[in-house]
């Protein structure tokens, strides 16, 4: 019987029977394009969200529900045997972010920081304060993906409590921070929800997706894909949404044509979430230098919308082109087994998958990469 490693925070260590754990996510209804490859890379995740690679190959995942971080290691025929978890207790954890050995963690109100991690996974540190005081209403999108820059700057999402409401400067912004936390800076406005952000290699171009908002029919607003052109940048909510479309209640406050549009609309409720820039060489060249994005799913729609991972792939002027469906099967039939929540690319070319519904992680090969 396998087993999986479960070390808490307190250093308790405790192996986990897969067969008492979360059922194995049915993954060979999984639907790739000719030539690639998914396979379970680990489970039980649970509530699995944003990833972060460290220095030594670690693999670390943030939660939401489970209010765990999770490190993933020891592989062997392409899967992690030991999954530790490392913080606990935490009010949704969701974002993690690896910066010069230590691994900075997202909380409601703050950013907390585990020092030196690698070196301590049996026994972690306990969590230190890095930044604190971030702007809070209880209400929705609390919960924050983190990442840093090419500047070794922390960037960290501020959403909107509510669906739709006036959020004024205090709210739907992304603000950048030394990593203790100081020297704050707004890096753009006008943002519903991000709950994923990278940067173009090529260009050092801040890339994130926004969750449009709800309640207004099936097919309206689109998520976006944005891009940072200019420090400042409004991006039109709670004004305007996919650049085109005027607000019912506060559309007659500003025009659309005040706000920077989106570079992609992405399909209406799909829930586009973590986002990275694939630069490997396992996969075929029509993927290099495309961003891979993963659309967690509709829960407001009459019919199912997302429920798959995409690549946008760029054309030769730079701009980015149409979504392509790489993985999906995540639900049949209007029913959801799965929901994909993240995307992180390994140094040997294949992308690994977060998903929060199955409580897994999953890895994306092509060929004999295997």
């Amino acid at each position: 019987m396998r087993s999986v490693w479960l070390g808490m925070a307190c250093g308790v260590a405790v192996l986990l029977p897969l067969s008492e754990a979360i059922a194995a996510p049915p993954v060979d209804r999984l639907e790739v394009p000719p030539g690639f490859h998914i396979s379970v890379y680990a489970a039980p995740v649970p509530s699995a969200r944003e990833m972060a690679l460290g220095a030594r190959g670690t693999v670390f995942v943030g939660s939401m529900s489970a209010g765990k971080v999770y490190a993933l290691s020891d592989f062997q025929d392409g899967k992690a045997t030991k999954i530790r978890t490392i913080a606990s207790d935490l009010s949704m954890p969701a974002g993690v972010a690896f910066h010069n050995g230590d691994l900075y963690v997202s909380d409601i109100t703050h950013i907390l920081v585990l020092r030196d991690i690698e070196n301590h996974l049996d026994d972690p540190p306990e969590p230190e304060v890095a930044a604190d005081n971030l702007p809070y209403e209880e209400g929705d999108h609390s919960w924050k993906f983190i990442a840093f820059g090419p500047d070794n700057r922390l960037y960290v999402p501020i959403g909107s409590p509510c669906n739709i409401c006036n959020v004024g400067q205090q709210f739907g912004r992304i603000i950048s921070m030394e990593p203790d936390g100081t020297d704050r800076k707004d890096v753009a406005y006008g943002i519903r929800n991000t709950v994923g952000f990278t940067w173009r290699p090529q260009t050092k171009a801040l890339w994130f997706t926004d969750n449009g908002r709800d309640m207004m029919g099936d097919d309206l607003p689109s998520d976006e894909l944005n891009t940072v052109t200019t420090p400042g940048q409004s991006f039109g909510y709670p004004f305007c949404h996919q650049g085109d479309v005027p607000d019912p209640e506060f559309g007659k406050k500003y025009a659309c044509s005040d706000f920077t549009p989106p570079a992609v609309k992405l399909g209406a409720h799909v829930a586009a979430l973590g986002l990275r820039f694939y630069e490997g060489t396992q996969f075929p060249s029509s993927y290099k230098g495309a961003l891979f994005i993963a659309e967690h799913g509709s829960w407001n729609r009459s019919r199912l919308s997302g429920y798959q991972v995409v690549a946008v792939p760029f054309g030769k002027d730079g701009n980015p082109l149409a979504p392509q469906t790489v993985v999906s099967g995540f639900q049949k039939n209007e029913h959801s087994w799965g929901r994909p929540a993240d995307v992180q690319p390994l140094p040997d070319g294949s992308l690994l998958i977060s998903d929060d519904k199955a409580g897994a992680v999953y890895r994306l090969t092509y060929g004999s990469g295997q």
